[in-house]
């Protein structure tokens, strides 16, 4: 079913090509059009909005932007199951949030001498939430719940029409103030750089496809701050002779559905299970409703035969996934040797589903290897850092000569005189 690749046997460009993402992501003409989407927003604001957005995502509403009132209504028309999961999603999401909230630090560095670290809520940021061919609740929930908890000012969000009552329902009980029923690209550009209707924002955060991927990498180039580069959605399981074939084929399953563009990938020193996971694949497939998304998704995923656990462990950080699921004997045991991956799952009983919906942790991940030196959103993403200090007297003059010293080794004769005049106005005993 996966095409299989036995590591032993691979050279060094064997191996390289064996961990490449879909071709699909790094189409050299993706760049060109992305850029004539940017320019073409902001030079003409709304209306190539609403020309953008019919050729790709259909007519744009008349009405097609929501506010508070019109976000609080949709919960009318909701099932109380699905209302009922929502607000059980929030509560996990919000309270592992909350526990990242940290104090300020404010060590005495010395006699007289202060130093603080505080954080502040970043004021204007948006929000992008895939839609398409299916409604991302859970995207809501893992943007604006960190977004609200850390005081954002204004929070915007933006999602492909038409927007399913639930994304309504989810943005009204998370605090979004304004939601624009626009999606791709043309999204993207509009929180950059603002238009007639859309405000400008200071940062943009949310996954999407290539097009949005591409769109936040080529807005960042213009200062325009995004979170991360999270792009098709992508697993790696890792998983030895005592897994459960059907568990790991279920979850290699739940990524391939995501989209065409989407990877799974199986690691094991163990042809059993490979075999194993080939057969509950088709069987699972037979009766999946996004089979024929999956399939083309399976299409570029494989199976990697190695030949035992720590090489597999060192197959995934050289791959560094967005999900990383280990099913073995002692999971937490490969844990130290991990270094690279947007999210851990552990273990038979966690799938990928639970961090996608519920279980506390944020969905929104880097992609595409960037899990190397990039980490999962939170809350410190939707706050800045910024430093505080303070000396007295008997500070500066503890501190002083140290500091002239160094300014003038590196020829910065302003800066030592700052210093300079202080120390000698204070030891003069004057203001």
């Amino acid at each position: 079913m996966l095409q299989r690749i036995h590591w032993c046997q691979c050279g060094q460009s064997e191996r390289k090509a064996a961990l490449q993402r879909s071709d699909i992501v790094t189409d050299p003409a993706l760049v060109d059009r992305v850029s004539q989407i940017l320019k073409q927003v902001k030079c003409e604001g709304d209306v190539a909005l609403r020309a953008l957005t019919e050729q790709y995502d259909g007519t744009l509403p008349e009405s097609w932007q929501y506010d508070s009132t019109a976000l609080s209504e949709a919960g009318e028309r909701l099932s109380a199951p699905l209302k009922q999961a929502i607000d059980t999603a929030i509560k996990n999401i919000r309270a592992f949030h909350q526990a990242q909230a940290l104090p300020p630090v404010s060590p005495q560095i010395a006699p007289g001498i202060a130093c603080e670290l505080r954080t502040e809520p970043l004021q204007r940021v948006g929000l992008y939430v895939p839609g398409g061919s299916a409604p991302l609740i859970s995207t809501v929930l893992m943007l604006a719940l960190p977004a609200q908890i850390a005081g954002c000012e204004l929070k915007v969000m933006v999602t492909p029409p038409p927007v399913n009552d639930a994304i309504l329902y989810a943005a009204a009980r998370c605090g979004i103030d304004r939601l624009y029923a626009i999606g791709g690209a043309q999204a993207i550009a509009a929180l950059a750089y603002g238009t007639e209707q859309v405000p400008r924002v200071d940062k943009i955060f949310g996954p999407g496809n290539r097009f949005v991927t591409e769109a936040k990498r080529q807005v960042s180039q213009q200062g325009i701050a995004i979170d991360m580069p999270a792009g098709p959605s992508e697993v790696l399981v890792i998983a030895d002779e005592l897994a459960n074939p059907e568990f790991v084929a279920a979850d290699l399953l739940s990524q391939a559905e995501h989209g065409a563009d989407s990877q799974a990938i199986l690691v094991t020193p163990s042809t059993d299970l490979a075999d194993g996971v080939d057969r509950a694949l088709k069987r699972q497939l037979a009766t999946l409703p996004r089979a024929q998304i999956a399939n083309a998704a399976l299409r570029q995923s494989r199976t990697i035969v190695a030949q035992d656990l720590p090489e597999a462990a060192a197959i995934s950080n050289a791959y560094a996934p967005e999900h990383l699921i280990v099913q073995t004997r002692d999971p937490r045991a490969l844990l130290p040797v991990i270094r690279s991956a947007g999210s851990i799952f552990l273990g038979p009983w966690t799938p990928e589903s639970v961090g996608d919906y519920a279980s506390g942790t944020n969905h929104v991940l880097p992609t595409y290897g960037a899990a190397r030196t990039v980490s999962s959103l939170s809350l410190a993403d939707f706050q800045r850092r910024f430093t505080v200090q303070e000396l007295t007297r008997g500070g500066l003059d503890a501190l002083g000569d140290t500091v002239i010293t160094l300014a003038q080794a590196e020829g910065l004769e302003g800066h030592a005189r700052a210093v300079a005049l202080r120390l000698s106005a204070n030891r003069e005993g004057s203001a």
